[in-house]
């Protein structure tokens, strides 16, 4: 064994930070290398395939470098759906016109033991990406994880800590940074040249945070396995709402209720606020007030950097960003300014470029091979997350609050005490 020292991909980043060198593009996983040969297919895995899952399935059985070898689902009837799919999509390839080999599971946990998988997929309700996430990166396993990252804040700090030691490639699934025709690239690289002076002021457009659940208790439906719903979430009665019967085709209202999600807040606030992020090149860090609005109002939040820039969440769907000349919005399928001279100008050769990837999906199967960093790596999905978490949080509350992104504190006890819960017995970080 090697008696020189460990060298992190956080100490990397901070090294290469400090030599003025380039961003996430060029950051190399120095501890592990790729003993993957170039033409071997990458194993992958599934964890959770309701529409979102089914989406990305679809997608990954496309990629010729990349075999689905397992599904994990708590519905049967999806596990078995997303099975037959990964089986008729192969066998469409051979010239006998049949294939068996996507193995299933009902368990997160038996698919990381036994599924044989190099990389898994994460697109289960919020309550679960913590857990599953981290017991795929202890294992040994690259991750792909849907947006919001976490369902507290304090979790996305253990998750970035588990990447780090262990070393794997994950990536947060914030396409916007990849993909949507690149305008939300465009609209940060605008700023980040100063095509509209300082920034002064930037409003995010998305849902209201979530509210407690209340929802009555129903029969548990046939192949649903409702105790493995929940997971580490609180144990409460079955109710369609949050889990729907069988294949659906519509996103499920969870997201609504604060003991499972993070109301449209985290949901598409995980995506603008991103961007929102990417654009202030706040990706490391964050806003350090928090400042709701009067009365009992779900938009209007407050947030301040240190750098004196406010963030708004309200507002057009999207992201506004407001400068000293002019201002500038966007949103999935649209990008104009105010003057239309700001879009008229294109970026140069010598201006700031952000890492560019028109598909997020290849990024983390060519990161995975490469060892670099994806577009949205763990800590950037942390950082978003946070901030979603950061605005449930001042709703909750109803008072300014003072945030130390270094630290990840308030300066208040009781909103130190909603960074975290108690998770429902077994499950653990």
């Amino acid at each position: 064994m090697s008696s020189s020292p460990r060298f992190t991909r956080r100490q990397f980043v901070q090294a290469t930070a400090a030599a003025g060198l380039a961003g996430p593009a060029i950051i190399t996983s120095l501890a592990r290398g790729n003993n993957r040969a170039a033409n071997d297919r990458i194993q992958l895995g599934f964890i959770g395939i309701g529409v979102m899952g089914r989406g990305h399935l679809g997608r990954f059985l496309g990629f010729d470098d990349v075999q689905v070898v397992a599904v994990c689902d708590a519905v049967d009837q999806r596990r078995d759906h997303s099975q037959k799919m990964v089986e008729d999509r192969y066998a469409e390839r051979k010239s006998k016109g049949e294939f068996k080999g996507c193995a299933t599971f009902t368990d997160p946990r038996d698919l990381l033991e036994k599924g044989e998988v190099d990389a898994v997929l994460i697109a289960t309700p919020d309550h679960w990406h913590a857990v599953a996430a981290i017991a795929a990166v202890r294992a040994g396993k690259d991750v792909y994880c849907e947006k919001p990252l976490t369902h507290e804040l304090a979790e996305g700090q253990k998750l970035v800590d588990a990447v780090l030691e262990h070393d794997v490639v994950f990536q947060t699934g914030s396409q916007q940074r990849s993909e949507f025709g690149g305008l939300f690239r465009q609209a940060v690289e605008l700023v980040r040249n100063d095509r509209l002076g300082k920034i002064h002021t930037v409003r995010v457009g998305v849902g209201g945070p979530p509210v407690p659940c209340d929802l009555p208790a129903e029969e548990v439906p046939d192949g649903t396995h409702w105790d493995l719903w929940l997971g580490p979430g609180p144990e409460r009665p079955y109710n369609e709402i949050l889990c729907p019967k069988g294949i659906h085709n519509h996103f499920p209202a969870w997201r609504n209720y604060r003991e499972y999600g993070g109301g449209g807040v985290a949901d598409m606030g995980a995506h603008h606020f991103d961007i929102a992020q990417w654009a202030l090149d706040t990706d490391r860090s964050g806003p350090v007030k928090v400042e709701p609005p009067e009365g009992d109002a779900t938009s209007g939040l407050k947030f301040t950097y240190a750098s004196g820039v406010v963030m708004f969440h309200g507002g057009p769907s999207g992201c506004t960003f407001e400068g000293e000349k002019g201002t500038l919005y966007v949103d999935r399928g649209t990008i104009k300014s105010d003057p239309a001279e700001i879009l008229e100008t294109p970026i140069g050769e010598g201006d700031v470029r952000v890492y560019h990837s028109d598909d997020h999906s290849r990024n983390w199967v060519e990161c995975i091979r490469s060892r670099k960093a994806p577009i949205c790596d763990v800590e950037i999905g942390h950082r978003s997350a946070s901030i979603c978490h950061l605005a449930n949080i001042g709703y909750r509350l109803r008072r300014p609050l003072n945030w130390d992104p270094k630290s990840a504190r308030f300066d208040d006890d009781e909103a130190n005490s909603l960074l975290s819960r108690e998770l429902r017995k077994p499950w653990t970080l």
